[in-house]
């Protein structure tokens, strides 16, 4: 008789070691990569956008089956809109890979350079990381987003991408290791770990030694469930427990466009709006009229005492009100969802962002320079929004093309993640014979 145990260590055992394997291959390949020139690398890119382009039916036909499966399987709105790749999405991640072309090579540029006194010269010089890891859910743009990065910045790059969009990415894949084959490049430059289930992703997060870095994106818990458990050091990217500040000096008309782009254009991405905070001064005026354009965008309303008792007391058609609960102020919906609070004073703001939030963005609306000053120098947060949507927290829109992933945490790499973030450095020191005293 089996022992399902031992068998599970052995399935475990094998996909290790296949992985490891995939991240050897991937240094190989990285380092060919690596002595490539700006114009070579240029080149593959637009290669690989053309050839999206070209076979985007296939991607699309892919998707449509990862799709039906999906709703069938009960999968939100808001992670269903995430997974679809049709053949527009395909076009202008085509786009995105063309834009990434077009940016500055970070790979060789001095970060500083001095001379001693001794007349040795120092340069800290941008260099590739190497070997990145990637898990992420249902979104298989990343895949096209994170090897177009990763060929522009030198990397090599390992892909976790999750059952809900395998066949798509399956077939994005076949697309890209098609077009490196045709440059010389191997396809272990950009390859996947998914044929081993979850099975991989524990693989990768044990695989020091064979990844440089692991970069988890998605939900919370994938996020937290590899930060806890990776040897692979990681970029830990953000969920989007993500607020909106109406300060007592805030236009209440420019407020509610804010407000409702940011919580309805994609409700299932990170940078969607989940907390409206609305300093008690203009409670009155303003969470009726909030709450009214919430409700005709079928909005969920989480509200505390106070904004219910504002909400319910406006008599609005169609509001759906509920009693805010403590877990409100800490969850992160991406859905039809919003938390709504009164506080007292900008202090109880931030206090309030600064202990829930989940440091990814944060938005205040103010016509008040001291507050909005305030407000932005006290927020512990990667992006900090002024009159504005958070949505705007983006690599795309940022300037970077495509982007890796919103990190959070602290290091090097904080906010959007583009080409410069996926650069560590080196020093060179350029001596004429000199010897240490």
């Amino acid at each position: 008789m089996t022992n399902p145990q031992t068998e599970q260590g052995a399935v475990g055992a094998d996909a290790f070691a296949a992985v490891c394997a995939k991240g050897d291959a991937a240094r190989r390949a990285q380092g060919l990569l690596a002595q490539s020139n700006t114009e070579a690398k240029n080149e593959l890119l637009l290669a690989i956008a053309d050839a999206l382009d070209a076979r985007a039916d296939e991607i699309a036909g892919a998707n449509a089956l990862d799709m039906q499966e999906s709703f069938e399987s009960g999968m939100s709105a808001g992670k269903l809109d995430r997974l679809k790749f049709d053949v527009p999405r395909v076009a202008a991640a085509a786009q995105g890979v063309r834009h990434v072309a077009s940016l500055p090579d970070p790979v060789g540029e001095i970060v500083r350079g001095y001379h001693l006194e001794n007349g040795l010269r120092l340069e800290q010089v941008r260099v590739p990381i190497g070997v990145l890891g990637m898990i992420y859910e249902a979104r298989p743009n990343v895949t096209v987003d994170v090897a177009s990065l990763c060929i522009k910045s030198g990397n090599a790059v390992l892909l976790r991408g999750g059952h809900a969009a395998e066949r798509t990415n399956a077939a994005t894949l076949n697309i890209i290791s098609d077009v490196l084959a045709e440059h010389e490049f191997a396809p272990a430059l950009v390859a996947s770990v998914d044929e081993f289930g979850r099975a991989g992703a524990t693989a990768m997060m044990e695989a020091r030694g064979h990844i440089d870095v692991l970069i988890p994106r998605g939900g919370a818990g994938l996020i937290q469930a590899v930060v806890r458990n990776s040897k692979v050091p990681v970029i830990e990217t953000g969920a989007g427990n993500v607020h909106i500040y109406v300060d007592r000096s805030g236009n209440l008309d420019k407020a509610i466009p804010i407000l409702l782009n940011a919580k309805t254009q994609r409700v299932g991405v990170c940078n969607a709006t989940e907390k409206l905070l609305v300093h008690r001064d203009v409670a009155e005026r303003f969470i009726p009229l909030a709450a009214r354009a919430l409700a005709e965008a079928q909005v969920e309303m989480h509200a505390d005492e106070r904004a219910y008792n504002l909400i319910d007391k406006a008599g609005i058609d169609g509001a759906n009100l509920v009693q805010a609960i403590d877990e409100d102020w800490d969850t992160e919906y991406l859905a039809l969802k919003i938390g709504i609070r009164i506080v007292d004073s900008l202090d109880e703001a931030i206090e309030h962002i600064n202990r829930h939030s989940t440091g990814h963005t944060e938005s205040i609306i103010a016509e008040d320079y001291s507050a909005i000053e305030e407000f932005t120098s006290r927020i512990d947060s990667a992006v900090v929004m002024v009159n504005a949507s958070t949505r705007f927290t983006d690599g795309g829109v940022f300037g970077f093309g495509a982007e890796l992933g919103i990190s959070t945490q602290k290091m090097h790499a904080r906010g959007p993640m583009g080409l410069r973030e996926m650069t560590t450095t080196k020093w060179i020191g350029y001596g004429t014979g000199q010897v240490r005293a």
